[in-house]
C-alpha cells in the first residue's frame, strides 16, 4: 500500500512539475511577445536577423553549387532565379538592416543614459511589423513559386505579363510593410538621440555610435518612402491595371530604376554607417587612446549621409543617360570617397601609437578595415562611367558589392557583437572560438569574392544560372564555391559560441574591457530600468571620469 501511495505521489509531483514548466514557458512567451523594453526588442531584432542569415546563406550555397561546374543541372533556371531574388532580398532587408537596428535598440539608451527609447510602443510595433513583412515575403512560395525578378526587381519583369503568379505581390507587400517598421525605428532613434540624452551630454559629447545612428535614421526617412511609393506602383500595375512601368502602354522602366536606386544607394550607407559607429567605439578602447579627430569624424558622417543621397544613378550608367548626367554622377560618386577616407585615416591615427590589444572585437575591427578598404577602392573604379560601362553587368560588380557589404557590414557587426555581448548576457564569449570564427570567415571571404572580380573581368555576366565550359570561368567559379564552403563553419562556430557562452561563459563583470562609455557603468546584463539614478555627463568618456577623478577627461576639452 505504501508503494502505491509513493507511486501516486511521484506521479503527482511529475505532473505538477510539467504543469509549472509549461506555465513558465507560457509566461516567458507572453513576456517577450508583449514587451516594450528596448533591450528585449533589440535582442529579438538580432535573433530574427540571424535566422534570416541562415536562410539567406543556404540560398547562396545552393546557387554556388549550381555554378560549380559549367552546364550543371543541380537546379533549373526558374529555381535559380527564385533563390537569387530571395537571397538578395533577405540579406539586405531582413539581415542587414534589422541586425543594426537591433544593436542600436539595445545599446543607444544605455549609451545616452536613458531608461528606454523615446517611443517604446512604436519600438515594439516596428519589430513585429518588420518580422511580419519578412514572413510575408517568404509566403510567396505558397503561390507555387517565389518571385523571379531579382532583389532589384527591374521593370518590366514585375509586370503581370512576365510574372503571372502571386509571388511578386507577396514580395512587394512584404517589403512595403517591413518598410513601415524601418521608418518607425528611424523616428524613434532620432527622437531618442535628440531628446533623451543624460544631463550634460551635449551633441559634442555623445558616443560616436550615436552620431552614426542619427544620420542613418535620417537616411532611412529619406530613402524608404520612394521605395514604398514604387512598391505601391508595382501593386497598382499588377492588380489595378495601372501602367507606371508598362512600357508598351506608356509607362517607363527607367522610372522604377530611379525610384529604386534613390533608395538603393543610400541603403549601402544605411548598412555601413552604424558599423562605422561600432568600430569607432571598439578601436579607441582596444588601442587605449581617445578617438582621433572626433569633430572631423562627425562632420564626415554628416557629409556621407547627404552626398550618398545624390549619387543614386551611378547604378544606371548603362541605361543611356546624357553625358552631363553621367559626368555629374561620376563626380558625385568620387566625392563621397573623401569623407569616407577621412574616417579611415582617423581610425588609423587612433590605432597608431596606441597599446593595441588584439582581442576578438579588435580582431574583427581589423578585418573590417582591410576589407572595406579593398571594397572602397573597387567602388572608386566603378564610379568612372567608362569603366563601369564595361563591367556593369559582370561578376566584378557582384564581387565589389559583396566585398563592401559583407567585408564591411558583417565584419564590423561581429566586432560590435563581440564587444557588447558581455554587457547583454553578463558572460564572455570564447576567445579561442572567436579566432576560429574570424580566420575561417576571413579566408573564406577572400576565396569567395576575390575570384568574382577576375571572372567578371574575363567577361562572366552576373545573374546567369550556368555557363559554357569554353569560357575559362570554371576555375574561378570553383574557387568561389569553395570559399563559400569555408565560410559556412565560421557561422556555425559563431552561433555555438553565442549559445554555449550564455550557459558556461566566463562571468564578465560590469566592465570587462575597461571601457569609457555609459553602458559599462550599469550591471551586466542591465536591469529593466537601465540606471537607478540618471547619470550626469561632463565629457565624452564619462566612465573614465568616474575611474580617474584626479584626471578627468573634461579638463582636456
Amino acid at each position: 500500500m505504501a508503494t502505491v501511495d509513493r507511486s501516486h505521489q511521484l506521479e503527482h509531483a511529475g505532473s505538477a512539475a510539467a504543469y509549472n514548466t509549461s506555465r513558465g514557458w507560457a509566461a516567458a512567451l507572453h513576456e517577450w511577445t508583449t514587451t516594450v523594453d528596448h533591450k528585449k526588442i533589440g535582442i529579438m531584432y538580432v535573433l530574427m536577423s540571424l535566422v534570416f542569415l541562415v536562410i539567406g546563406g543556404i540560398e547562396a550555397l545552393l546557387m554556388r553549387w549550381q555554378l560549380f561546374y559549367p552546364r550543371a543541372e543541380v537546379i533549373g533556371p526558374s529555381v535559380f532565379n527564385q533563390l537569387f531574388t530571395m537571397h538578395g532580398t533577405t540579406m539586405v532587408f531582413f539581415v542587414g538592416m534589422p541586425i543594426l537596428i537591433g544593436i542600436g535598440n539595445y545599446m543607444l539608451p544605455l549609451m545616452l543614459g536613458a531608461r528606454d527609447m523615446a517611443f517604446p510602443r512604436l519600438n515594439a510595433f516596428g519589430f513585429w511589423i518588420t518580422l511580419f513583412g519578412g514572413l510575408l515575403v517568404y509566403l510567396s512560395f505558397i503561390t507555387g513559386a517565389a518571385p523571379e525578378i531579382g532583389w532589384f526587381a527591374y521593370a518590366p519583369l514585375t509586370e503581370h505579363t512576365f510574372d503571372r503568379n502571386g509571388g511578386t505581390d507577396f514580395w512587394a507587400l512584404g517589403l512595403l510593410i517591413s518598410g513601415i517598421g524601418t521608418i518607425g525605428a528611424a523616428v524613434n532613434f532620432i527622437a531618442t538621440i535628440l531628446g533623451m540624452r543624460a544631463p550634460g551630454m551635449t551633441m559634442r559629447k555623445i558616443p560616436f555610435f550615436a552620431w552614426t545612428m542619427l544620420w542613418t535614421s535620417f537616411q532611412m526617412l529619406l530613402a524608404i518612402p520612394p521605395l514604398t511609393a514604387a512598391l505601391v506602383m508595382v501593386l497598382f500595375d499588377r492588380q489595378l491595371g495601372a501602367h507606371f512601368f508598362d512600357v508598351q502602354n506608356g509607362g517607363s522602366a527607367y522610372l522604377w530604376q530611379h525610384l529604386f536606386w534613390f533608395f538603393g544607394h543610400p541603403e549601402v550607407y544605411i548598412l555601413i554607417l552604424p558599423v562605422f559607429g561600432m568600430v569607432s567605439e571598439v578601436i579607441p578602447v582596444f588601442s587605449r587612446k581617445v578617438l582621433f579627430g572626433y569633430e572631423f569624424m562627425a562632420a564626415a558622417t554628416m557629409a556621407i549621409a547627404f552626398i550618398s543621397l545624390g549619387v543614386w544613378a551611378h547604378h544606371m550608367f548603362c541605361v543611356g543617360m546624357s553625358r552631363t548626367l553621367d559626368l555629374y554622377f561620376a563626380a558625385a560618386s568620387l566625392i563621397v570617397s573623401i569623407p569616407t577616407g577621412i574616417k579611415f585615416f582617423n581610425w588609423l591615427a587612433t590605432i597608431y601609437g596606441g597599446r593595441v590589444s588584439l582581442q576578438s572585437p579588435m580582431l574583427f575591427s581589423f578585418g573590417f578595415l582591410s576589407m572595406f578598404l579593398i571594397g572602397g577602392l573597387t567602388g572608386i573604379m566603378l564610379a568612372a562611367a567608362p569603366f563601369d560601362f564595361q563591367l556593369s553587368d559582370s561578376y566584378f560588380v557582384v564581387g565589389h558589392f559583396h566585398w563592401v557589404l559583407i567585408g564591411g557590414t558583417l565584419f564590423g557587426t561581429f566586432a560590435g557583437i563581440y564587444y557588447w555581448y558581455p554587457k547583454v548576457t553578463g558572460r564572455m564569449l570564447s576567445e579561442r572560438l572567436a579566432v576560429w570564427h574570424f580566420w575561417l570567415l576571413y579566408i573564406g571571404f577572400i576565396l569567395t569574392f576575390g575570384p568574382m572580380h577576375v571572372s567578371g573581368i574575363l567577361g562572366m555576366p552576373r545573374r546567369i544560372y550556368t555557363y559554357d565550359p569554353s569560357r575559362d570561368w570554371e576555375w574561378w567559379n570553383q574557387l568561389t564555391t569553395i570559399g563559400a564552403l569555408v565560410q559556412t563553419p565560421s557561422y556555425a562556430i559563431f552561433v555555438y559560441n553565442l549559445i554555449a557562452s550564455l550557459w558556461k561563459g566566463k562571468p564578465a563583470g560590469d566592465d570587462p574591457w575597461d571601457a569609457w562609455t555609459l553602458e559599462w557603468t550599469t550591471s551586466s546584463p542591465p536591469p529593466s530600468y537601465n540606471f537607478e539614478t540618471q547619470p550626469i555627463v561632463h565629457s565624452r568618456r564619462p566612465l573614465w571620469d568616474l575611474k580617474h577623478p584626479d584626471d578627468p577627461d573634461w579638463q582636456y576639452e
